[in-house]
């Protein structure tokens, strides 16, 4: 069991905090921050999409970028460092909290939905609904970390719309270290995608699911590989019109006239990956914090 060692707020003692149980009528809306944690950097590009769907949001985006990354690590220890990440998230004041990696979503989601104070989102749900809406010849692929495709959690989103529905998935584990190194035009790259993708093209997916927040840097990429025969499915995308949902179905929405902000916190110091992330998504991500990871703070 969680615990938390916090005093109210006067947001928490009106009924309006992260204690207060949703949904909540007397709060008509929020103008705390949405909480976004990623094993690395890789979550910008679901900031980049929750900041041009709700621009007068704010948002505090944890990057844990001492451990990162998670899509090699077991499955008990990425749910230990999901759950430090999100205590964090909690100590900073957010009225909900997006699980911008899909390695944390995977094995993390279910205990964190039972045990966190605020509402929480995934990558992998809204990305496995967007797929089922898209393919047209039910013959869907999923890409991601190694976490990620062994862990199963797209397929049985994915099954659990559709029982009948064909998956193909398949881990691409140089993908990200080619993004983080900014290699996103690079012919090395695209042969990579290629040696990863054609099995999929040859087992005949029409839709393919982009299971990492890494991967939406590689659209072009992609479908100079995919070409227009496959629908690429952006998680991060989709991602933030399931909060834009939950934030309206909590009442959590930030008033009309909040001025929305962006704030980055992480782990270690930035490498070459935040260049990136800030050129290829064009985000003013501010002066970096930095957040010291406590372990065994947290009790499962």
């Amino acid at each position: 069991m969680r615990r938390y060692f916090l005093a109210a707020s006067p947001a928490a003692q009106s009924g309006c905090g992260p204690a207060a149980t949703p949904p909540r009528s007397r709060c008509m809306s929020d103008s705390r921050p949405i909480g976004v944690f990623d094993s690395g950097i890789g979550g910008l590009t679901v900031v980049k999409a929750l900041r041009d769907l709700l621009p007068n949001e704010k948002i505090f985006y944890l990057g844990d970028t001492a451990r990162v990354p998670y899509g090699g690590k077991s499955a008990s220890t990425v749910e230990r460092y999901s759950l430090e990440m999100t205590d964090m998230l909690v100590d900073e004041g957010v009225k909900t909290i997006v699980i911008a990696c899909n390695s944390a979503s995977a094995v993390a989601l279910p205990n964190l939905e039972k045990t966190l104070s605020v509402p929480v989102v995934g990558v992998i749900k809204p990305g496995a609904q967007a797929a089922i809406a898209s393919t047209r010849n039910r013959h869907i692929g999923v890409i991601g970390t190694r976490a990620t495709i062994k862990s199963g959690a797209y397929e049985k989103a994915l099954r659990e719309l559709d029982p009948k529905i064909d998956i193909s998935a398949r881990a691409c584990p140089l993908l990200v270290p080619f993004i983080e190194e900014g290699w996103l035009e690079d012919d090395l790259t695209d042969q990579i995608i290629a040696r990863y993708l054609e099995p999929l093209v040859r087992e005949g997916v029409d839709t393919l699911v982009l299971g990492c927040t890494h991967y939406p840097l590689l659209i072009d990429a992609l479908s100079r590989t995919l070409g227009e025969k496959v629908k690429l499915v952006d998680s991060a995308h989709n991602c933030a019109t399931a909060v834009q949902e939950l934030l309206d179905q909590f009442s959590l929405r930030a008033p009309p006239k909040n001025n929305g902000g962006l704030e980055v916190a992480l782990t270690d110091a930035p490498d070459n990956f935040l260049r990136v992330a800030r050129e290829a998504l064009e985000l003013d991500v501010g002066k970096i914090q930095l957040r010291e990871v406590l372990p065994g703070t947290v009790k499962i």
